[in-house]
């Protein structure tokens, strides 16, 4: 008998809300350069609340010199400038019921922590202290989760009582409790982040439909002064990596300065490029840009021409059609095909004809999953 095949691997569930429209909060204690850290990142002064801030990208930047479009529209990130947390938030301290409301509208987090002193900004728990902010913030994230799921699970076990074995239905909620069980275990017991922990596709399942707080990827900025951030050293950030590594292994760090941010967004794109060698240090905000797209599982494609060059936002995992209904429903409801192209292809080749003869564009039907960086024509039914 020929061998048996091998099962293809199951793909792997994302955790969050299965939407292209998804928001980043700034997270932080009072007075650590939060709303600052947004008013730069949005270039506004006037604080908002939320911002699209675009996503750089020099493989947008190319197409668009090779297209000359007249239109160019880049990937954006959503961010939401949240109040500051103060401990006790979880039982309703200071805002902490709008605050945590805030956060568990988000898909992910910018932890803002400060690591500066500063006589005239004075720090709500008395002194700067990273690994103490850190340490608040997730406790009363963790502690609202543990609130949530107790809650949860006690209407699920209400409900319970009467089920059975044989059918499909009562074996499917018996398993939505074991889940969420084991969700409590890892708040208190194992005292983990949800997202640090192994989910099954099923269980996943589950962890999404509850909106938990610790579920979300956080991205930690740490807010330096500009004399600190220019020679790459502060005493706080070896601390605050290990502290990472110990709580939540994987999780980005990328240290920055509200001070120099702020002072770069006043200039000039010239003045602000001249600044950046004499100082010899960048702006870190498109590396952040870039952390909080990936951290939320985004990707983009690309449509070309000489009216628009665009990217598209979707999530990684995305098929065909869905990637095309981003641009319109109707593409995706009469999908036909796309022609895909890669953006190393037509790097590599220098023009759309070059590509075509070469054999590097693909006709792709619904089944293809998205790469990032493709670039798509489409072809829906009338």
């Amino acid at each position: 008998m020929p061998p048996k095949k091998a099962a293809a691997a199951e793909k792997k569930t994302l955790l969050g809300r299965p939407s292209n429209n998804l928001k980043i909060g700034i997270v932080g204690l009072p007075n650590v350069g939060k709303s600052s850290f947004f008013n730069t990142l949005s270039k506004t002064g006037n604080n908002p609340e939320e911002a699209r801030i675009p996503v750089p990208d020099a493989r947008f930047e190319w197409l668009c010199d090779l297209y000359k479009p007249v239109s160019r529209v880049p990937a954006f990130l959503t961010c939401i400038d949240i109040a500051g947390l103060t401990a006790g938030a979880s039982t309703g301290a200071g805002l902490g019921n709008a605050f945590l409301s805030h956060v568990r509208a988000v898909d992910g987090i910018f932890q803002v922590v400060r690591a500066f002193d500063d006589a005239e900004v004075i720090h709500v728990e008395g002194d700067v202290n990273p690994l103490r902010d850190m340490e608040i913030i997730q406790t009363e994230l963790r502690l609202k989760d543990i609130e949530w799921v107790e809650k949860s699970l006690d209407g699920l076990k209400k409900s319970g009582r009467s089920l059975g074995n044989s059918s499909l239905a009562d074996k499917a909620k018996k398993e939505e409790i074991a889940t969420v069980e084991k969700i409590y275990k890892v708040l208190t017991q194992d005292q983990k982040d949800v997202r640090k922990a192994e989910w099954t596709n099923k269980e996943i399942d589950v962890v999404n439909g509850l909106q938990l707080l610790t579920a979300k990827p956080v991205t930690y900025l740490v807010n330096l002064s500009e004399r600190d951030y220019i020679r790459k050293k502060n005493k706080w950030l070896p601390k605050i990596k290990a502290w990472i590594d110990e709580n939540n292994p994987g999780d980005p760090l990328i240290p920055f300065s509200v001070a120099l941010e702020d002072r770069l967004a006043a200039m000039s794109d010239e003045e602000r490029e001249e600044e950046q060698k004499n100082i010899g240090a960048q702006s870190g905000l498109p590396k952040i840009t870039q952390a909080g797209y990936s951290s939320l599982d985004l990707i983009r494609y690309f449509t070309c021409g000489p009216d628009e060059v665009r990217a598209w936002t979707i999530r990684r995992g995305t098929k065909a059609p869905q990637a095309a209904g981003v641009i319109h429903s109707d593409f995706e409801n009469k999908f036909v095909c796309g022609e895909i192209m890669s953006y190393d292809d037509l790097r590599e080749h220098g023009s759309e004809t070059a590509v075509k003869a070469a054999g590097k564009l693909r006709q792709q039907g619904k089944p293809y999953e998205m790469i990032d960086g493709d670039i798509a024509y489409w072809k829906a039914g009338a």
